[in-house]
């Protein structure tokens, strides 16, 4: 067998060359993360008005402000295990960000949305 052959297949491995990051990608990761801090910053201070108006009613709105909290937290878990899937953890950061975005973008934005209309 021919050494150069055996020592390709069996030495060291050798990491894959990197494709250079676009800048488009890294554009379409800042606008769609931008929406959805957006809807999410209005979402945010839509319930902590309800909470700040419930509590000086004298309603209990600990459970209300918890479960937005929790429902923020069990989103932003999902997003994150998404992130480093093993086959998604192949992509560069701006394309991880670009996948995630994409689905946390419609979510979040149709919510802002409709509270929005709901409450005009």
């Amino acid at each position: 067998m021919n050494p150069g052959t055996y020592a390709r297949l069996y030495g060291p491995p050798q990491p894959a060359p990197r494709r250079e990051r676009t800048n488009v990608t890294a554009l379409a990761a800042a606008v769609l993360w931008t929406a959805t801090a957006a809807s999410l910053a209005w979402l945010t201070f839509l319930v902590a008005l309800a909470a700040l108006w419930g509590a000086a009613d004298g309603a209990a709105v600990g459970g209300f402000v918890q479960q937005y909290v929790l429902a923020v937290g069990g989103a932003t878990a999902l997003l994150t295990a998404l992130a480093f899937a093993p086959g998604v953890r192949r992509l560069s950061w701006a394309g991880r960000l670009v996948i995630t975005g994409a689905l946390a973008c419609p979510l979040a934005s149709g919510l802002a949305i409709g509270s929005w209309i709901y409450v005009s």
